[in-house]
């Protein structure tokens, strides 16, 4: 098995307020999200909920990536997050660290292969950066694909299951360092307090919480908590 590193990313719509979209990208986003908010729900508060989840309408402010380094007594968890308001500096860190630090690493995320990974993709491709290797997926076999995904794995086959993060930490007595934060505040702690160090710190306890997990649905023997907490100094 090849190592693993634990991604997270954190995104904000690309203007904070809907009212501030051009009208040519006001109507591009209501031809958009016309069939998912249904006519009860306007675009101007759909984009407040949702612009940051579309990467053609969003941003990525952070990257956290952690991984296991080590063994038995000497194991550490390192942590490291890249964030930014200028999101090229970002994906061009990312795709550099990926294609030279991390190049024989499997990516692993919470629903990555559905959300972070492509949004990931399409963010390079529209900022022009190379795309690393491992998001590199045209013409690969499902086999050839460097990505693990512990939504996926829960799912045990069944495309209609959706579980959060939180909810398979919870289930797994997992205790999770969130404390502050949750992903709902992300945007306005973002476009109102500027705040992306606090943005950063809840990435990271998410990148933590998710490499738990993941030891617990491969049935590893959980790492020591005092591995995760230092690697938050």
């Amino acid at each position: 098995m090849n190592p693993i590193l634990f991604l997270d990313i954190e995104t904000v719509s690309n203007q904070p307020d809907f009212s501030e979209l051009t009208p040519e990208w006001q109507h591009l986003w209501e031809e958009k999200t016309r069939w998912q908010r249904g006519e009860e729900i306007t675009p101007a508060e759909y984009y407040k909920d949702r612009a940051g989840i579309l990467a053609e309408f969003g941003k990525v402010v952070c990257v956290s990536l952690g991984y296991f380094k080590g063994h038995g007594a000497d194991l550490e968890f390192r942590v490291k997050s890249l964030f930014n308001h200028d999101e090229k500096l970002i994906l061009g860190e990312l795709s550099e660290l990926l294609d030279q630090h991390f190049s024989n690493f499997y990516l692993c995320a919470h629903n990555g292969k559905e959300f972070d990974f492509p949004y990931l993709a399409r963010r390079m491709v529209i900022n022009r950066i190379s795309l690393p290797r491992h998001l590199q997926l045209a013409g690969k076999k499902p086999w050839e694909i460097p990505h693990l995904d512990t939504m996926e794995m829960w799912k045990f086959g069944d495309r209609k299951n959706f579980t959060s993060l939180k909810l398979l930490a919870a289930l797994f007595g997992i205790p999770t360092p969130k404390d502050d934060i949750d992903g709902s505040m992300v945007g306005p702690t973002y476009w109102l307090e500027n705040d992306l160090d606090r943005i950063a710190r809840y990435c990271e306890k998410d990148v933590i919480t998710l490499a738990r997990v993941y030891q617990f649905l491969v049935g590893e023997k959980p790492a020591d908590e005092s591995i995760f907490q230092n690697s938050l100094l």
